[in-house]
């Protein structure tokens, strides 16, 4: 196995990577793969199991709702988490050993969510995957520092984004074809079956690739404090919303333009569904597209990996922010499917490159051995996305606008988002 990874490290795509650097894009491979599926199978699965008129079962609308519900408390946790879980991987040798832990623990249960057949347990096992998930990742961005230099951060940044777009299909494909040909073609496989299949070869493909990187990591920036208490860590936290707030002001203003502009993100990739419905488009064309859409997000990350090498950052993130500025604007135009293809084609050459950029010039401004702490903060942030812009598409829509125009007033956050990010640059770093 160990060889298996050590060729494809050697091999002409990943050459110019170290073992390290390797090590922690592949992890991005892995956990982008449990994202595919909760956002297409998974509510598909629940409401399955959920909607009907057996004795425990619920209506359609309940099952929108106690979904929906499950989201934000799993957002609010995860906010809530984050600044903590992220200042004890702070110190010396805990970084991995968390990681480690809440790894293994997301992808048991991701298994075990696929033999519940109880809406409500599947709800509930679900949102502690999703906790565990999500704080993976946190710690996983907070790495960057330790596993690659400040010149090479955006270049290793944007290529965990690039394979995990390709990577993520893999094991998605696999779900998809479980799902939709198996009661046909496939041995007449039960959704119940198809359910285990989904979420069995997503977690095991989480956990395989990931094993390079519980391998090879090591912690080079840290904390070091002999004694860790509970006191001891939501004082360090406070300290540091008032450090960044009365002094850093590179990174408030970063934040505040990361919020803005990864809002109208957001906003955008959990909504393209509603947006071709309301068009009245064919769902099977939609997907489609989507799908397409990994493949442009896969060819647009590498791009912008090797302009990295050669640009600023923050030029890079200005251009990544004008184009879905003009995107949102092209949504007025959309009517046909052909449209909606074009929409998803825009989408997807800047999609991973302004998260992939965003979280390596947020690593660069940032104190080192304080990372995972800071990271923590930035997930809340992160976390927070598509709440505004979400909430601006239902105004429009209740007072009588067509989904065009709902989209196309997103362009004010990337415009506000665009202005912070200037403001931010022209800040002195602390670091």
């Amino acid at each position: 196995m160990g060889g298996l990874f050590q060729k494809l490290n050697r091999s002409k795509i990943f050459r110019d990577l170290n073992e390290q650097e390797f090590s922690w894009v592949l992890y991005d491979v892995g956990n982008s793969a449990y994202t595919m599926l909760a956002c297409s199978l998974i509510p598909i699965w629940f409401k399955n199991i959920a909607i009907g008129t057996n004795p425990g079962q619920i209506s359609g609308d309940n099952a929108t709702a106690y979904y929906s519900l499950a989201i934000s408390i799993t957002t609010i946790i995860v906010a809530l988490l984050g600044p903590v879980i992220g200042t004890l991987a702070d110190h010396k040798d805990r970084r991995k050993a968390l990681f480690n832990t809440v790894v293994a623990c997301g992808v048991i249960l991701c298994i075990v969510n696929g033999f519940v057949n109880a809406w409500l347990w599947f709800l509930i096992i679900f949102v502690l995957t999703r906790i565990f998930y999500t704080s993976a990742n946190m710690i996983y961005d907070s790495m960057l520092n330790d596993v690659t230099t400040e010149e090479r951060a955006d270049q290793v940044s944007s290529y965990g984004y690039a394979w995990g777009y390709i990577g993520s299909c893999i094991p998605f494909l696999v779900a998809l074809i479980a799902y939709v040909m198996g009661p046909d073609m496939l041995g007449k496989i039960s959704e119940s079956l198809s359910k285990i299949i989904g979420f069995g070869v997503t977690a095991l493909w989480w956990a395989f690739v990931t094993l390079p990187l519980l391998k090879n990591y090591k912690q080079k920036n840290f904390v070091d404090a002999k004694v860790v208490t509970v006191a001891s860590v939501f004082k360090k936290i406070f300290g540091t919303f008032g450090n960044i707030f009365k002094k850093d002001k590179k990174v408030l203003f970063f934040l505040i333009a990361f919020f803005l502009y990864i809002d109208g993100v957001g906003t955008i990739i959990d909504n393209c569904i509603n947006i071709g419905t309301d068009l009245g488009l064919p769902t099977v064309g939609q997907v489609v597209f989507l799908l397409a859409t990994q493949v442009v997000a896969w060819v647009g990350s590498l791009v912008f990996a090797k302009l990295s090498k050669k640009y600023d950052t923050v030029r890079l993130i200005l251009v990544c922010i004008f184009g879905y500025f003009c995107v949102c604007l092209y949504a007025l135009t959309l009517k046909t499917l052909l449209h909606f293809g074009i929409l998803a084609f825009g989408v997807g050459c800047f999609q991973g490159s302004i998260q992939s950029l965003s979280r390596s010039y947020f690593a660069k401004i940032i104190p080192a051995e304080n990372s995972s702490e800071y990271f923590g903060i930035y997930d809340i942030f992160s976390k927070g996305a598509s709440f505004l812009g979400s909430a601006l598409i239902a105004a429009v829509k209740l007072a009588g606008g067509t989904i065009n125009v709902a989209v196309a007033s997103m362009a004010i956050f990337f415009a506000l988002g665009f202005v912070f990010l200037l403001i931010a640059d022209k800040q002195p770093a602390i670091r």
